[in-house]
């Protein structure tokens, strides 16, 4: 049985875990990063393909009794529950609807947006450095509307966006035609939202970092992130070869499943998860998009592989099976305003955000436990705040000037 040393070890190879390896080789620190399957192929696959510096108001829960009653109901294409799931979910999602009362919630989101308000120029950092950059099309996305009270409401909150630094374009349904011409012609107005990169293959760009890590010198293996264990003041986790990796320091990036590792050493995050599928369709005929769209619920997004469909938040328990209600309410509605043909894949993919209950990631040091560190927790945005966590993160770790104040994410608190 060989023995690998190493300084760190990254347990998880989505976006923010091949990002954190990226970030800690190039200060010098000698990386291996250990996953289950190869990089990009979790959560960090299948998401709507947008690094999404629009998104300065996370998502809150919802507090409007007409709201609560539309869910409540759960007939809804955005969101969808299992009724076994809620007793579990109760302590997180009161404390999440707590948070999103207006005045936390007003507190959450100035700290969230020193985090967004990075990921467009960190992405394009590192994508420069992989030699991906033109996987990242600077065409934005846009959602349409329906109904003219979502319209102005959306209009309204665009305004507030400027504030931070976002922009947007409000489209009339002939400038939506122009732009998006394959579009049905049935809406009443959309908002272009011009900064976000759209990606049209998610899982190529998370592969071009993880290339970049190697060829800086770091070392991926597959493994098990369960067996990480104590090796006197630092860490041992043995991977599928029978290989041991021993590091000083230790990060768990794992998303939805960080909290299972992070238990066994004392620290119990109060994460939970929402789901969401994708599925790909061949567009009918020379059909196509230039850019996502979001409207109803869902996105409709080009990808490499055909049109994507994806869907809301499901939320149900841990080891549930996959129940892709919400893509067979969705599809109807999506063929209506968009021509899709066949199906690519015989089934649907499903994939699961990590949330906390204050819509802010865990970041930092993991409590009474000395160089074991966290990266997760990013909810909708894994795919977008990689590269910032990834430097945020080892800037702490090599006593570099953090770029962002760290302490609002900081795993104390909870």
């Amino acid at each position: 049985m060989s023995t690998l040393q190493a300084d760190v070890v990254v347990l998880g190879a989505g976006m923010v875990g091949v990002s954190v390896a990226v970030h800690l080789q190039k200060r010098g620190r000698q990386v291996v990063m250990i996953d289950r399957r190869h990089p990009g192929e979790e959560t960090s696959y299948g998401n709507g393909g947008l690094v999404q510096r629009e998104a300065v108001f996370p998502h809150p829960f919802p507090r409007s009794v007409a709201e609560l009653r539309r869910i409540a109901r759960n007939r809804s294409v955005d969101a969808y529950y299992h009724l076994s799931a809620l007793p579990g979910l109760a302590r997180p999602l009161f404390a999440y609807w707590r948070n999103s009362e207006p005045r936390r919630y007003a507190e959450i989101t100035a700290q969230w947006i020193t985090l967004i308000a990075t990921c467009a120029g960190e992405h394009e950092t590192l994508a420069e450095e992989a030699g991906s950059t033109a996987l990242l099309r600077p065409v934005g996305f846009i959602r349409a509307y329906n109904d003219a009270a979502t319209l102005e409401a959306d209009l309204a909150k665009a305004e507030r966006a400027r504030d931070f630094g976002v922009n947007s374009v409000a489209l009339t349904p002939a400038k939506l035609a122009e732009m998006e011409p394959h579009l049905s012609n049935g809406f009443i107005g959309a908002l272009h939202w011009t900064d976000p990169y759209a990606v049209n293959d998610p899982h190529a760009l998370t592969l071009s970092y993880a290339a970049l890590f190697e060829r800086l010198g770091g070392q991926f293996a597959i493994g098990d992130a369960t067996t990480l264990r104590r090796n006197g003041a630092g860490w041992r986790v043995t991977a599928d070869d029978g290989s041991v990796v021993e590091a000083e320091d230790a990060i768990v990036a794992l998303g939805i499943w960080s909290g299972g590792v992070s238990r066994r050493f004392g620290y119990m995050p109060p994460l939970f998860g929402k789901r969401g599928y994708h599925l790909h369709f061949k567009p009918r005929g020379n059909a196509g998009l230039t850019r996502p769209v979001a409207s109803n619920g869902f996105l409709l997004a080009p990808m490499r592989q055909g049109i994507r469909l994806t869907t809301g938040a499901e939320f149900a328990r841990g080891a549930a099976q996959p129940s892709p209600v919400q893509l067979a309410r969705a599809e109807p509605i999506a063929r209506s305003i968009f021509p899709l043909g066949d199906a690519v894949e015989p089934a649907p993919w499903m994939g699961v955000r990590p949330c906390t209950p204050d819509m802010l990631p865990i970041i930092g040091r993991i409590p009474s436990q000395p160089h074991l560190w966290g990266a997760f927790g990013h909810a909708h945005q894994g795919f977008t705040l990689g590269p910032t966590t990834g430097r945020l993160l080892a800037e702490m770790m090599t006593g570099d000037a953090p770029f962002v104040d760290p302490s609002p994410f900081r795993a104390e608190r909870f």
